[in-house]
């Protein structure tokens, strides 16, 4: 019979006492959390840490003075830091969040479902992590896109091409596509390039999305794409997109 795990314990970091007051409320519907504090400012939220160990921070980032991220930051270098799920009423702090490694990143207003649903990937983490079966690894594997009224979990592995358009990203992904407000170069770093070439200066594709290559007889070549697109080659990445057909 296998062992029911531990509830998590959880710290609330919020420098609004309503927000704080509705996050106590929906932690106490949440069998899984057994919720040990709470901190109204970031120094606060680090020394708590330290003394009471939680499991699990539900963290506010804009707070005066050291803000969620700096507590992130802060904390990803002790023993035993805890998983971060970020509850903000911001979505442009996304990037900077996952850089962190925080494991999910809730909007207010805060529903019980998306909690809950938060809470799950900290504890499917937690496992993972028990089983040996998470690898840390240099390459994004994830990446948070607003949607309407919500942040999007986007797996780069889901993605087929990535198109510059100004200072945003778009992230394609068969008939769906959303806008990231990151530079294509900060993109291509953080992205595999055993999975992804960079063409052009404004697209980045994933290489098994490549059906082939062409060109016009003009010295101009196109990267045929499986779902029909045809993206021109950028003549510094000529060379290294002629890789895939071993030339």
């Amino acid at each position: 019979m296998e062992e029911t795990p531990s509830p998590l314990k959880t710290l609330i970091v919020d420098d609004e006492p309503l927000a704080i007051e509705r996050l106590q409320l929906l932690c106490a519907r949440q069998d899984d959390i057994d919720l040990i504090g709470t901190a109204s400012d970031g120094e606060a939220a680090i020394r708590m840490t330290q003394q009471l160990q939680p499991d699990l921070l539900l963290l506010d980032i804009a707070m005066p003075g050291k803000d969620g991220l700096d507590v992130a930051r802060t904390l990803s270098g002790s023993e035993n830091a805890p998983a971060i799920i970020f509850v903000t009423a911001f979505d442009r702090f996304a990037v900077e969040a996952f850089n962190v490694a925080a494991i999910d990143y809730v909007l207010k207003p805060v529903e019980t479902e998306r909690l809950s649903l938060a809470i799950s990937r900290v504890r499917q983490r937690t496992l993972d992590n028990a089983e040996g079966k998470s690898e840390d690894s240099p390459w994004a594997e994830e990446f948070w896109v607003p949607y309407k009224s919500e942040l999007r979990r986007i797996a780069a592995s889901e993605i087929d091409r990535i198109e510059a358009e100004r200072d945003y990203m778009r992230l394609h992904l068969g008939s769906s596509s959303y806008l990231l407000h990151q530079t294509i170069t900060g993109l291509e770093e953080r992205l595999d390039p055993s999975a992804f070439i960079r063409l052009h200066r404004s697209h980045l594709v994933r290489r098994d999305w490549i059906s082939g290559l062409r060109h016009d007889g003009g010295g101009i070549w196109m990267a045929c794409l499986k779902c029909g697109t045809e993206i021109r080659i950028g003549r510094t990445h000529l060379a290294e997109a002629k890789k895939l057909a071993g030339r």
